[in-house]
């Protein structure tokens, strides 16, 4: 890309250009890209940024594994100071898996080995994440179309962490630590005051913000407010987030993310005010709705998350997973309910006609109920099969969400293994080849 990187997020700001750029990992060819005076940006997926100090280079957010040489030979590009610091935003693995080179490289010249700060409930998310590898797996695979991938258990584990707050003096350089929970529960955000920077991790990522993935641990949307209220209110000229471009400007900045913290706000409130009044999940889910005005934003379109998903998190937080349909509370399994439903309807292949019918009249939600009861019904029956395809391979083109992309696409995908007598690996390659997917 030939054009500087402040004015393209400049254009993106303004709606004038996209952030498919900067997705497309274009900005990384040219190596660190300076942001500010002694500050710059590595434009990874998981963004990195350093600074250079008296004392070697901080580090915030280091990045993921496949590009963990690549940010080291731009670092070596540009300077040979050794790193000193890194503080890790949160514990997701496309924040926390870019110190390997570095460590080596420290091992190798006799030198310490860089610290890494990280708050103290990163260390056992790390445990978890080693627990739960199978699961995270499967769900990261559906989740972005990547049937190879493989769930880390190794960890570079921080070797500093703190509670609610830390101050960092890294020769000339004051970083001021703060830690809230958002999209997870071990945030870190770093101020630079005498820079007037703002990093802020993931709580802001140019996409409305994610706290409803609906595959994923608990996340915390009120909290996530009131964490873009307080960072508004430091003044920053500059804020750095962990996906996406730079923002600059004081004003842009405190738009940007109080807009945010009332997206969320406005979510959150609307959900409790209905469960105060005894509504149901169904109920809740169909009736609160983010304001119009700020989906329009550039930087709250829902193409990761989307509202109905934070209302479900919302849901699960205040409400546990009773649904308020006594019928959920101890379920029949779910086949045995759609082979009864197929019989009162004449069968699964009724079942698949009408989702096609449905799908036709674009009532694509309806429709996917229809294909999953057949196929659920009649599990080996290729036209249900054939029309559970059709119908979510629909809903995968409409839906706006990478989570909601992800699941559709792995439901067709999983219909067109049953019809070509395949696995399922093989309709994911097939699919996906040629195509860059990203696993958080």
């Amino acid at each position: 890309m030939t054009d500087d990187l402040l004015a393209y997020a400049d254009r993106v700001w303004r709606g004038e250009a996209s952030t498919k750029v900067y997705h497309s990992g274009e900005l990384r060819r040219e190596g660190l890209r300076e942001v500010a005076d002694g500050a710059w940006m590595w434009p990874a997926f998981g963004n990195v940024y350093l600074f250079p100090t008296s004392d070697g280079l901080f580090c915030y957010d280091t990045g993921e594994k496949r590009t963990a040489g690549d940010l080291h030979a731009a670092v070596r590009a540009r300077t040979d100071a050794p790193l000193h610091t890194a503080v890790y935003s949160h514990g997701h693995i496309d924040h926390v898996f870019g110190m390997a080179p570095f460590d080596t490289e420290a091992a190798e010249c006799g030198a310490p080995r860089p610290t890494v700060v990280a708050h103290e409930n990163t260390p056992p998310r790390f445990r978890r994440y080693a627990a739960t590898a199978g699961y995270n797996g499967v769900i990261n695979q559906r989740q972005f179309q990547r049937p190879d991938f493989r769930w880390p258990t190794d960890y570079r584990h921080p070797d500093v962490t703190y509670s609610d707050r830390t101050d960092l003096r890294i020769g000339d350089l004051d970083v001021r630590l703060r830690h809230a929970r958002g999209e997870t529960d071990d945030a870190t955000i770093a101020w630079l005051p005498e820079r007037g920077i703002l990093c802020c991790g993931d709580f802001f990522i140019w996409s409305s913000p994610n706290p409803g993935n609906p595959q994923k641990v608990q996340r915390y949307a009120l909290e996530w407010a009131q964490a873009l209220r307080w960072m508004a209110s430091l003044g920053a000229e500059i804020l750095l987030p962990g996906h996406g471009v730079p923002i600059v400007g004081a004003e842009r900045v405190r738009t940007a993310l109080t807009d945010t913290a009332e997206f969320l706000q406005t979510l959150h409130d609307q959900t409790l005010a209905a469960m105060n009044a005894g509504a149901t999940l169904d109920e809740v889910v169909h009736e609160v709705t983010a304001p119009a005005e700020l989906l329009r934003k550039p930087y709250l379109k829902p193409s990761y998350d989307e509202p109905e998903f934070v209302v479900r998190n919302l849901w699960r937080l205040y409400g546990g997973w009773y649904d308020g349909d006594p019928a959920h509370l101890k379920p029949a399994r779910r086949s045995e309910l759609s082979r009864e439903i197929a019989q009162l309807t004449g069968g699964a292949d009724r079942l698949a006609e009408r989702a096609r019918e449905l799908l036709a009249r674009g009532e694509h939600r309806l429709a996917g109920h229809f294909a999953q009861l057949a196929a659920d019904a009649a599990p080996d029956d290729k036209d249900a099969h054939a029309a559970r395809a059709d119908v979510f391979a629909a809903l995968e083109k409409a839906a706006t969400s990478t989570m909601a992309k992800g699941v559709y696409a792995w439901a067709a995908a999983e219909s067109r293994a049953v019809l070509a007598g395949d696995d399922l690996d093989s309709q994911l390659r097939a699919r996906t080849a040629g195509r860059t997917r990203w696993a958080l």
